[in-house]
């Protein structure tokens, strides 16, 4: 067996047990299968991964960072795929960042709203746009900032419009990560619980953005539970890869 079948056969397997996971979280939830779409993390893996991936059905992958996603997207640029971005994005990358992603879930200021709309027009494209809700922000500072970017609840709607009005971009919805500290660390249910109800105050303004991306390898049947729409996954599809240098 070759190295590329042996691989092949590898993300097969565990792509299976992700799907049963997903297909339980649903079914203890009451939920149809088709309400909550996989998004595979392909973050540090080559771009032969995600044609082998892509080959087994997989439609949307997620990347972090742009010195790693922008070549890995050209490559795989005759692929059916949806690219999402998810990693804190600076403005600097914004123009590479627009010219393949179709999705950017890491929207947590309006210089970003802005610096991606410019970027967008110019390259005549419309990208999704997903505002990052940074839970162990204080959520009494509207504009507060998370850990792991995003940000705080109070400042959601604001950004949302700014988003809403911004030429080239969609307001698609909510993402966030389960925080490592404040009142919500460790409880990954309840903290996407909250997202959930960001949410409904959010398509209250907005109906169409009805987009939720929590969740993640560990903790994706707590995502699926609380209503996440799509779930992020990454070590437990392509499994753990040792760290370069």
């Amino acid at each position: 067996m070759t190295n590329l079948q042996e691989r092949t056969a590898e993300l097969a397997a565990n792509l299976v047990t992700v799907e049963e996971r997903i297909s339980a979280a649903c079914a203890a939830a009451g939920r149809k299968r088709d309400d909550v779409t996989l998004i595979v993390v392909t973050k540090t893996y080559p771009a032969s991964d995600v044609r082998i991936l892509s080959g087994l059905g997989v439609r949307h992958v997620a990347e972090n960072r742009d010195q790693d996603a922008a070549p890995k997207a050209a490559e795989c640029s005759d692929l059916p795929l949806t690219w999402h971005f998810v990693g804190q994005l600076q403005t600097n990358k914004v123009r590479s960042v627009a010219s393949y992603a179709d999705l950017v879930q890491s929207i947590d200021r309006g210089k970003l709203v802005t610096a991606l709309s410019k970027e967008a027009v110019r390259a005549e494209r419309e990208l999704g746009c997903l505002i990052q809700v940074a839970l162990d922000a204080d959520s009494r500072e509207g504009d507060g900032r998370g850990e792991r970017g995003g940000i705080g609840p109070g400042g959601v709607q604001e950004l949302a419009a700014r988003v809403a009005e911004a030429p080239g971009l969609r307001l698609d919805g909510l993402m966030t990560v389960a925080p490592l500290t404040g009142g919500y660390a460790g409880r990954q249910q309840a903290a996407f619980e909250r997202l959930m109800d960001l949410s409904t105050a959010l398509r209250a303004a907005h109906p169409a953005a009805n987009m939720v991306s929590a969740g993640m390898s560990s903790d994706l049947e707590q995502a699926v539970a609380a209503g996440a729409t799509h779930v992020r996954v990454g070590t437990a599809v392509l499994g753990v890869r040792p760290r370069l240098g």
